[in-house]
């Protein structure tokens, strides 16, 4: 058999088993999400919603009582369940009672301006993706108005959130659309409403390398301007109608990361702590710096409001990984998040069913399990909100 021939064979095996796979995984998506193949999000006990809220249950409880606000679903043991839609709403109850804005609304007010965090590592495996995924939701659970896009051509931020590229974005329907250099549209039209309340998504898939491939091609006719500013101007057009967009970036330093780190107020490096990651990362850090240099020279302002590390994956009784999250620290001091990112069964459980683990059920898991990786993602998270929060002079 010649090689040509080999080869010919070899792209009809990749070319089946790629349609294979997205027929198992529309399949399973069905099975997990009837009838309409679309995710819901789970309820809440009154605990996590008065957790979520910043109330005491006995509050929550109170309000019920009163018929102040919506009504929780009752089981047949008597315990309240409440919907993200009943928690924002009564979030909004809330605020209208509160002593000063922001109590229960923490979103931006007048003179304060968006947040864009770039979540960003060129190494698979950081975490990055399941470091997006959940802030995004956990800001949104907590009552800001986010967006959250995938900008990674692997699309995994896209499939955790109920969208299956090959399946529903046959046409399109992603940032490509709105940065293209060829009749770009509105990026409202790439917007899609998810099943928590105040969050959106612009979905990924492939398409987005198109970027990757055009973008040479424009600076050699001249026409690619500015190209580094196309996700920023792309986002200029609802700048108002978000507090906090948060950037799932591809795993490489290609152009849509460069127009992302452009675009993003905030930057948010994964670091997984071993030193195979580290040494890759040391690498990273180089790279991105010459870049930002030349995007620099460039006429771009390429300030931040800040930077961080997250360490993400850990496991505080494994010894390498505590020598080294001590040379980080030593080395970059308070740029790294006090809070890790413990690596827990939990999360990968969850990922198994396409979901995050605040979607799914602490039943499903062992309570101390669940809850020591709820607890660390939690404090991740709300690290990074008061990280906007301080931003935002608060």
């Amino acid at each position: 058999m010649t090689k040509h021939h080999e080869q010919d064979d070899l792209n009809k095996v990749i070319r089946e088993h790629s349609e294979w796979l997205a027929a198992q995984l529309h399949a399973q998506r069905a099975n997990l999400f009837p009838p309409d193949a679309s995710k819901q999000m789970r309820r809440f006990t009154s605990g996590e919603a008065a957790a979520l809220l910043g109330v005491n249950d006995s509050y929550l409880r109170k309000l019920s009582l009163d018929g102040k606000g919506p009504s929780p679903d009752l089981t047949p043991g008597n315990r309240r369940l409440y919907s993200a839609e009943d928690i924002h709403e009564l979030r909004v109850l809330l605020e209208k009672t509160a002593r000063k804005p922001g109590d229960y609304l923490p979103g931006r007010r007048d003179g304060d301006h968006l947040q864009i965090i770039g979540v960003m590592n060129f190494k698979g495996g950081s975490g990055k993706t399941t470091t997006a995924a959940h802030l995004a939701q956990r800001l949104a659970l907590t009552g800001y108005r986010v967006l959250a896009i995938d900008l990674d051509p692997q699309a995994s931020l896209t499939a955790l959130h109920g969208v299956q590229p090959e399946f529903d974005l046959t046409e399109g329907g992603t940032l490509y659309d709105a940065i293209r250099y060829d009749n770009p549209g509105p990026i409202q039209d790439v917007i899609r409403k998810t099943y928590i309340p105040g969050l959106d998504l612009i979905p990924g898939n492939l398409e987005l390398m198109e970027f990757e491939h055009d973008t040479p091609r424009a600076l050699a006719q001249g026409n690619a301007g500015l190209f580094f500013f196309r996700v920023k101007e792309a986002l200029a057009a609802v700048d108002a109608d978000y507090d906090v967009v948060v950037i799932d970036c591809p795993p490489q330093l290609g152009f849509l990361t460069m127009s992302a780190l452009s675009a993003a107020t905030g930057v948010l490096v994964t670091i997984h702590p071993e030193m195979l990651d580290v040494m890759s990362m040391s690498q990273f850090l180089r790279m991105t710096a010459d870049l930002m240099d030349v995007i620099a020279e460039s006429g771009a302002d390429m300030s931040h409001d800040w930077m961080r590390y997250l360490l993400t994956r850990y496991e505080p009784t494994d010894a390498p990984q505590n020598r080294i999250t001590a040379f980080l620290r030593t080395m970059y001091g308070d740029k790294v998040l006090n809070a890790p990112m413990l690596k827990s069964t939990a999360i990968s459980d969850a990922g198994l069913t396409k979901q995050t683990l605040y979607e799914v059920d602490r039943s499903a898991f062992t309570r101390t399990t669940y809850d020591r990786a709820v607890e660390s993602l939690n404090a991740v998270n709300d690290e990074i909100a008061a990280l906007i929060q301080k931003t935002w002079g608060r």
